[in-house]
């Protein structure tokens, strides 16, 4: 089965236009956060040239011109402070989108993030709801330099109280992004960077499919492949090439990190016996390094071959010039499962 590329919901307030369009992951992000605004009044999108420039990358262009500065607004150069602020929002009953521009600026609001976005609900015993939504561009691929191409989604995913999610594909992006926003959780929210202007066929008449869940993209019974963010165009074009080899690979897009949704996967292995993992971050202490431990405790019986696992190498993000050594490849993925296959 192709990926898809219509997910469903009820068409968004204001979206009108053609409900069936092809866009970028841009695009569709755009459209997400126009929809989510548009739809309630306490939605403020907030960040680093996110109004009148519209972004680094132009996710956010021409809403603040249509909302206004006090509903989309350019802060200042200080990522604490916008989740700091994000945060005295979300109390006073506000839903605040902050974009950080890129991923290796999370770190100076990572302490907001981790101790007190985290755990305000917890510690308050439910009576504090704090809505935010992070958006994070990652991964690499774009020829950036150092700070701009990160991958620190397992840091995000350890810490209790967070929902950290990755979308892979413009349908996705267009329906994940106003789920989150509506979520009364906090979210951290990935954005493949270097997937951002691939485009897909979008339908805004549709449902979607729950915000923390996975998802079969592609069925096959010889090798189960689990990705999420910018390694699923690569595994799905690496099942395309392991198929001419008559190797049926059955590609899962986990699309949620915390919660972990592993029930597709579970069932998957429990059909091929086999596991590859792939993803850009490096694979110490890692999501995929969970994952790998969960399998592994409820599919013991059912594998015929080692847990495997295709990621970044254990070092910094490499400089531009060094980067596709550093990225798991379509050739990657392919050697581990005729790796897998060998046992």
């Amino acid at each position: 089965m192709a990926a898809p590329t219509v997910n469903e919901r009820a068409v968004a307030p204001g979206e009108g236009r053609t409900p069936v369009q092809t866009v970028t992951m841009v695009k569709a992000l755009n459209m997400g956060l126009r929809a989510a605004l548009e739809r309630d009044p306490k939605v403020v999108v907030m960040g680093e040239d996110v109004g009148k420039l519209g972004g680094v990358f132009r996710v956010t262009d021409g809403l603040q011109k249509d909302f206004g500065e006090q509903r989309v607004l350019d802060t200042p150069l200080a990522e604490s402070g916008i989740i700091g602020t994000a945060i005295g929002l979300a109390i006073r009953g506000f839903r605040p989108v902050c974009e950080i521009q890129f991923d290796g600026f999370v770190f100076p609001g990572f302490d907001q993030i981790v101790s007190q976005l985290a755990k305000l609900h917890f510690r308050s015993q439910g009576r504090i709801k704090v809505p935010v939504v992070v958006r994070i561009p990652f991964g690499g691929g774009i020829g950036a330099v150092e700070h701009h191409s990160e991958s620190p989604e397992s840091y995000f995913a350890h810490t209790a109280g967070l929902r950290v999610v990755a979308c892979s594909n413009p349908v996705d992006a267009y329906w994940m992004i106003q789920q989150a926003v509506e979520s009364d959780d906090p979210v951290i929210f990935f954005e493949p960077k270097r997937r951002y202007y691939e485009k897909a066929q979008l339908d805004t008449t549709a449902t979607p499919d729950p915000l923390f869940a996975s998802r079969v993209l592609r069925q096959g019974g010889s090798v189960t492949v689990a990705c999420y963010g910018p390694m699923v165009k690569t595994c799905l074009e690496a099942a395309t090439a392991a198929a001419e080899d008559g190797v049926e690979l059955e590609v899962v897009d986990l699309r949620t990190l915390s919660p972990l949704d592993l029930g597709p996967v579970i069932d998957s292995v429990r059909r091929t016996g086999r596991l590859v993992l792939a993803s850009e971050a490096p694979s110490e202490s890692s999501v995929t390094a969970e994952i790998a431990a969960r399998v592994q405790q409820e599919c013991f019986y059912s594998l015929e071959a080692p847990v495997l696992r295709v990621t970044g190498f254990d070092t910094p993000y490499p400089p531009s010039k060094l980067e596709e050594e550093f990225l798991p490849d379509l050739d990657r993925v392919l050697h581990a499962v005729d790796r897998s296959l060998a046992f």
